[in-house]
């Protein structure tokens, strides 16, 4: 039986792991730094090393998945030190701790550490150029990872949201919900990812032991689409009237710079993990239903 630490346990891929856990023999320990009503919830602070050393020796932890991240883009670029500290230095302490314990380190990265000036897919071995206080940390965070001791498994992903938490597709079923009409950045290009697809990933890695060599995976949905395409799609699932258009990046100034074209290659982790990936508007399809009955319960 495996002893299994989850860090970022209230978030959105932290849930989606959470449920899928019900049905592990393995003991998953959920940790985050404020506890969830009616949710058993380990509070650690994953920027205190000997926090994360001592709860680890103590639950004997064999493996770690660092959900936690610093992930307002925006409130990032006047925040750079708390940003650096839970996407740079809380990786490396559990890096420090996950070498200590002999333990597999799973970390959550982003396909903001690209410039999104390619034009085809990226691929694991691209050159990593962030443009976002953001990226710069989450990148920083992956090369503290690979550089040290430790086993690790690092997956990159993308636009990523669920049904818990605040994210872009709750507030596109309100506002198409709300409004006559509504404009959206259509330059901006990547792929849509329901945290259930990374979740599920991360679970069948864990719980039948595939990991063999340490690296760095892409995982995303499958497809293409903008955030206007993305906006466009959750209205007409939800069957809302409001006439959503497209707009441009320079239309919405805003500090961070974002990657124009994000979309990554999933070739590796295809090949490597055999994962059978959804396409992202069915994902989606999957995420409003769920949605919509979690609101008439």
């Amino acid at each position: 039986m495996k002893n299994i630490l989850v860090t970022g346990g209230n978030g959105q891929l932290g849930t989606e792991l959470r449920n899928l856990a019900e049905q592990s023999s393995s003991q998953w320990f959920f940790t985050d730094v404020v506890e969830r009503e009616g949710v058993k919830t380990h509070l650690l602070d994953i920027t205190d090393r000997e926090a994360i050393k001592n709860f680890a020796l103590q639950n004997e932890i064999d493996t770690i998945i660092n959900c936690a991240a610093y992930t307002n883009v925006e409130g990032a670029e006047d925040d750079f030190a708390r940003c650096d500290l839970l996407n740079r230095a809380a990786a490396e302490n559990l890096a420090s701790v996950a070498a200590l314990c002999d333990a597999l380190l799973i970390q959550v990265s982003t396909d903001f550490v690209f410039d999104g000036k390619n034009s085809v897919p990226y691929k694991e071995d691209d050159k990593a150029a962030p443009l976002s206080v953001y990226g710069k940390t989450k990148f920083a965070g992956e090369l503290a990872v690979a550089s040290s001791d430790c086993k690790y498994l690092t997956f990159r992903t993308a636009w990523l949201y669920s049904p818990y938490g605040k994210n872009f597709v709750k507030t596109m079923m309100k506002l198409t919900a709300e409004k006559d009409s509504l404009k959206v950045v259509a330059d901006q290009i990547g792929t849509p990812t329901s945290a259930l697809t990374l979740a599920s990933l991360i679970f069948d890695v864990v719980e039948n032991d595939k990991y063999s060599v340490s690296g760095t995976y892409h995982l995303t949905d499958e497809g293409v689409a903008s955030w206007y395409d993305f906006a466009y799609a959750v209205g007409k699932i939800c069957g809302n009237n409001c006439d959503v258009q497209p707009c441009f990046t320079e239309d919405f100034p805003q500090k961070a710079t974002r990657p124009h074209y994000s979309v990554l290659d999933k070739s590796k982790v295809k090949k490597d993990f055999g994962f059978a990936i959804p396409y992202w508007r069915d994902a989606l399809e999957v995420c409003i239903q769920r949605l919509k009955e979690q609101n008439s319960l």
